[in-house]
């Protein structure tokens, strides 16, 4: 089935087809929005998702409203741009077409340009037996589980007649010293001292024990080592114990080894490594380690002039080192996408220079009125971080409404210390097949 027979546009203008609604989509139909052409944007999901604070979702600072939208909702005022709900599941590229599957069924999707922006996939590094006792922390429905585990946590606790399996039941362990495993770790800190303290009468939130383990030498790799300790000794004044050089062995129902050691713990929660989509294996391109698809100066994939591969899902290299796996860096290729196509419809084959990222910095926060930044030369502590953190966060957010709304929620927990989200969505019966329900 082609893709005018599900009513999409059969006019003569260029068809461009984006796979991803992330960040690097997002921007690269938004670029595209003054350009000659149709624009077919395909998700799995119907939402865009703002990623850098599904942790606040998991911690239930915030509802998943707060940092999401409808895809539609975000393009609506594009005239030209049609969005599908839909799985790709391969690409036809001798006969430029992506192959999905829908609710329709099997659908190839005709284009002249393509988009490839499907991002990463939690990683667990060879034992995917993890994935089961693990969450990752990827998606909305990631962010859900991990809320619910937590949530679960201190619901087991309170209804444990043993005080000495308190301990126990309200030990985290948090695999991967990432801006992802820090910001998470400081979140579960100040919930448990502060959001919940007086809320459970048999246990005392306060005791709860966090762990964040690392393989490498230190956390935050990616900042200034210096900044890093500051970030380490916040971590640490809060309660949580910090373990680096420390590789995971095996991870269950009852508890993590790690370093030769056995933690007893029900909530491990998995803040380390990531792999890219398929679409390198869909390309049959060349890749890195991590499966993203090596591309030239002008993001296209080598002999194929008409695909671009952007954000997480592909490899660029400055000055010899792969640029980070960051919002910035997918937004500022969607955009630079766009100017390409634009470029070559008026006869050009490429924009005035190849592309070119400009770094805006890092940050990372650790719980109220303590982040660390660095852009450049740069480097910030503290509480003027932290409101450099708040503000540039808000900005970024998909929608209008979604920030008011945001702004809302983090004033009322910044005086009050109250987080409002604290509903446990996903539960643990799951009938089986055929199974008849009383």
């Amino acid at each position: 089935m082609q893709l005018d027979e599900l009513g999409a546009s059969s006019s003569v203008r260029p068809r461009v087809v984006i796979v991803g609604g992330g960040f690097g989509g997002i921007a690269a139909a938004r670029g595209l929005r003054n350009v000659p052409v149709d624009v077919f944007l395909i998700d799995r999901q119907n939402h865009h998702v703002f990623q850098p604070l599904l942790y606040q979702v998991a911690t239930s600072n915030l509802d998943c409203a707060d940092i999401a939208a409808p895809i539609r909702s975000v393009l609506h005022k594009q005239s030209r741009t049609w969005v599908a709900m839909g799985e790709v599941t391969g690409l036809d590229v001798g006969s430029r077409r992506v192959l999905t599957s829908s609710t329709r069924g099997e659908l190839a999707v005709p284009y002249d340009y393509l988009v490839l922006a499907t991002g990463v996939e939690q990683s667990y590094f060879g034992h995917d037996e993890f994935a089961a006792f693990a969450p990752g922390l990827k998606s909305l429905v990631d962010a859900l589980a991990v809320r619910g585990k937590i949530l679960r946590a201190y619901e087991s606790a309170e209804i444990e007649e043993d005080p000495a399996q308190h301990q126990d039941l309200l030990t985290f362990v948090l695999v991967g010293a990432g801006p992802t495993g820090v910001e998470l770790a400081g979140a579960i800190a100040e919930m448990a001292r502060v959001s919940v303290r007086s809320d459970f009468r048999r246990v005392d939130p306060r005791k709860t024990r966090i762990l964040l383990l690392d393989s490498g030498p230190r956390i935050l790799a990616g900042f200034d080592e210096s900044l890093a300790q500051k970030a380490q000794a916040r971590l640490t004044r809060m309660g949580v114990e910090i373990r680096t050089k420390t590789h995971v062995e095996h991870v269950d129902e009852k508890a993590v080894v790690a370093g030769g050691q056995r933690i007893v713990s029900q909530n491990v929660l998995w803040t380390a490594g990531v792999k890219a989509s398929p679409a390198g294996s869909w390309l049959r391109a060349d890749t890195d380690r991590l499966g993203r698809v090596q591309v030239g100066q002008d993001l296209t994939v080598p002999g194929r002039p008409e695909i671009f591969v952007i954000g997480d899902t592909s490899v660029f290299e400055e000055k010899g080192k792969p640029l980070p796996g960051v919002a910035q860096v997918a937004i500022q290729q969607g955009r630079y996408v766009g100017r390409a196509i634009a470029a070559r419809l008026k006869g050009g084959t490429l924009p005035q220079h190849p592309f070119r990222y400009s770094d805006r910095g890092n940050l990372a926060v650790i719980g109220k009125n303590f982040a660390i930044l660095e852009s450049h030369r740069i480097k910030l502590s503290g509480l003027p971080a932290w409101v450099a953190w708040a503000t540039i966060h808000l900005g970024f957010l998909p929608q209008h409404q979604s920030q008011w709304r945001v702004l809302v929620t983090w004033a009322s927990a910044y005086f009050s210390g109250a987080r409002t989200a604290r509903l446990i969505l996903e539960g643990r019966f799951r009938p089986k097949p055929g199974a008849l329900l009383p």
